[in-house]
């Protein structure tokens, strides 16, 4: 009995330290040396700066929602960043039951024009199978439009932000000529058909600086 609870002991100790790891781990700056974090409000009080300090190159702040969701954080924290001088961009997230236009309108009322701001990001997460006439056949569409709005006011070609879940109901990797940023823990990921810009490589990056593990997210060299 005493064996086996030593041995179930150093096994519990052996899964706590893999899993303390895994909260910790970041790809390797000899092969990713550009990396950076997505913050909405759900991540709580981040400093900016120290955000820099712990080696974030850029953030993406989530801006904007559907047609009337705006998170409540982003304004102050794109002030933020441009005083901390770290790169950042803005991030909607689409909702494929609510039309184009009035997503649109959304982003561009609460994101401002800024020629130094990185491109904008388009999250699609969830797929479009209840949505009427805006639902899986008429998808591709709406997201022309919103992209067409989007990019006029920022004057930037978008960034699509899809989930596993999305490209798998939906393919819209390999059809909209858009550079991609794609989620997949410590592997890189391959679900689009196409290569990746950006990588969401550790959905849960515990920090020092931060209350809540943060989305840690790496630039393709």
């Amino acid at each position: 009995m005493r064996v086996g609870a030593a041995v179930l002991l150093a096994c519990m100790l052996a899964a706590g330290f893999a899993w303390w790891q895994a909260r910790q781990w970041t790809p390797p700056r000899a092969e990713f040396p550009v990396q950076g974090a997505l913050l909405s409000e759900r991540d709580g009080d981040v400093v900016l700066a120290s955000l820099k300090a712990v080696g974030a190159d850029f953030v993406y702040l989530e801006a904007s929602r559907g047609g009337d969701g705006r998170d409540e954080s982003f304004a102050a924290r794109w002030q933020e960043a441009a005083a901390a001088d770290l790169p950042h961009g803005a991030v909607h997230v689409f909702e494929p039951c609510i039309p184009a236009q009035d997503q649109a309108a959304n982003f561009v009322t609460i994101v401002p024009r800024d020629a130094k701001m990185l491109p904008p990001v388009v999250a699609l997460e969830e797929p479009a199978d209840d949505c009427g006439p805006l639902g899986a056949a008429g998808i591709e569409g709406e997201l022309t439009t919103f992209l067409n709005q989007v990019e006029g006011h920022t004057g930037k070609r978008a960034v699509l932000k899809l989930s596993e879940a999305f490209e798998e109901r939906h393919a819209l990797g390999p059809r909209i000529e858009r550079d991609l940023w794609l989620t997949s823990f410590y592997f890189q990921p391959d679900y689009a058909g196409r290569p990746w810009t950006l990588w969401t490589a550790n959905p849960q990056r515990d920090l020092a600086i931060a209350a809540r593990p943060l989305r840690w997210v790496v630039a393709q060299p």
